[in-house]
């Protein structure tokens, strides 16, 4: 009979291989390094029990299953998050579309009972997009992609300004963009703060 650290060992291994998950992955899932996962999987170090429970969890299998020897019978059903992720997907584009539910009314009200073209409205709809995607992806979604949205945020604020003032000259706006976007960069290539 193995101890009880290697079957764990043994049995988080072979449920992130079925997964398909790699161990950065998980370590960023529980805000651990892909380190600590790995001594985990080696049996080096037991995982505290919150943690058994919450890789229980990305498995979408039972405290059980990760303690016992061979666990046969038990299928690893990759449905409830392939469901959660497809949930938060669509909640983050209700809330998007919200943005330009309120843009298409304003450009209404001011077309019809103002007489004017606002088009700019819509212009204006994407860096207000932009701030609500990156709320979202601060919740749930991953590092990468937040670099990505405020990129778009930043030139899109100095389109909106551009648009506004279209009767100014302001295109040299757009020089501001250049030292922003360097900034970006170099804030996307340092490296997080492991937490743990």
């Amino acid at each position: 009979m193995k101890e009880l650290k290697d079957v764990i060992a043994e049995n988080l291994l072979n449920l992130r291989q079925a997964k398909k998950f790699t161990q950065l992955e998980i370590a960023e899932k529980l805000n651990y390094t892909d380190k600590s996962v790995s001594k985990w999987e080696h049996g080096d170090v037991t995982p505290p029990v919150e943690v058994l429970k919450a890789l229980a969890d990305i498995y979408g299998v039972s405290l059980d299953y990760i303690v016992t020897e061979n666990p046969e019978g038990i299928i690893v059903d990759t449905k409830p998050e392939k469901r959660e992720f497809s949930n938060k997907i669509w909640i983050t584009l209700l809330a998007v579309s919200l943005v330009w539910l309120i843009a298409v009314i304003f450009f209404v009200y001011a077309m019809t009972l103002q007489g004017v073209t606002l088009w700019q409205i819509f212009v204006s709809a994407v860096p207000v997009s932009c701030i609500v995607l990156l709320v979202f992806n601060g919740i749930w979604g991953k590092r990468a992609y937040t670099f990505i949205i405020i990129t778009v945020l930043v030139w899109s604020i100095l389109t909106t300004f551009f648009v506004w003032m279209i009767k100014y000259v302001v295109w040299p706006i757009f020089i501001l963009g250049i030292p922003l976007q360097i900034a970006i960069i170099l804030w996307a290539m340092m490296k997080p703060r492991n937490k743990r």
